[in-house]
């Protein structure tokens, strides 16, 4: 499979998995999973060349850890990143670390400013514990900018956060007495 397949696949699974599940007739339960052979009716319905063992290969092989398999492989999810009303996922309240980090484009620094950071469509604002990473995500929507949160110092203040599968930090949302620009 080259290159340029796998991503299309791993977009099509997050389409599905985290945004629109109903676009292929798959049934998210409250926490994201799906039935694999029902994912794989439905992709084959919509024209995707998908099977047990591509998805196999799109779980285990995924630099960003994006989905997961159930213990049996009977069932696959996103394991964050969804705005798919039929999933609540209940992750754990966690401790973050001191200082968290957010990537977005430029284009977007002055809403930020005024309104803090807010999920959007998505249930979690995704944070970072490096600044490498933030800077990859804020690439992909144009010139990066790097935002520093005081993530303890929101702890302490009763905001709620928790840490998805593959290491992505999830809040509800960053007010902008917490949130520092760089650079």
């Amino acid at each position: 499979m080259s290159d340029a397949q796998e991503v299309e696949i791993s977009r099509f699974l997050s389409f599905v998995l985290r945004h629109k599940p109903e676009a292929i007739g798959l049934q998210l339960d409250s926490e994201g999973w799906a039935d694999v052979e029902a994912l794989i009716t439905g992709a084959v319905r919509a024209g995707k060349d998908l099977d047990e063992r591509t998805i196999r290969r799109m779980v285990d092989g995924n630099d960003k850890k994006r989905f997961a398999l159930s213990e049996d492989g009977r069932r696959i999810r996103a394991v964050q990143g969804h705005s798919s009303a039929s999933v609540q996922r209940q992750y754990e309240t966690v401790v973050p670390p001191q200082r968290l980090f957010h990537g977005t484009a430029s284009r977007f620094l002055d809403s930020i400013l005024q309104k803090g950071l807010i999920a959007g469509s998505r249930h979690h604002v995704h944070l970072s514990t490096d600044r490498e990473t933030a800077t990859q995500v804020g690439e992909r929507y144009g010139e990066p900018v790097i935002l520093e949160v005081d993530a303890r110092a929101m702890h302490e203040d009763g905001f709620a956060f928790h840490q998805a599968e593959n290491g992505v930090w999830l809040t509800a949302r960053v007010p902008v007495a917490y949130l520092k620009r760089e650079g």
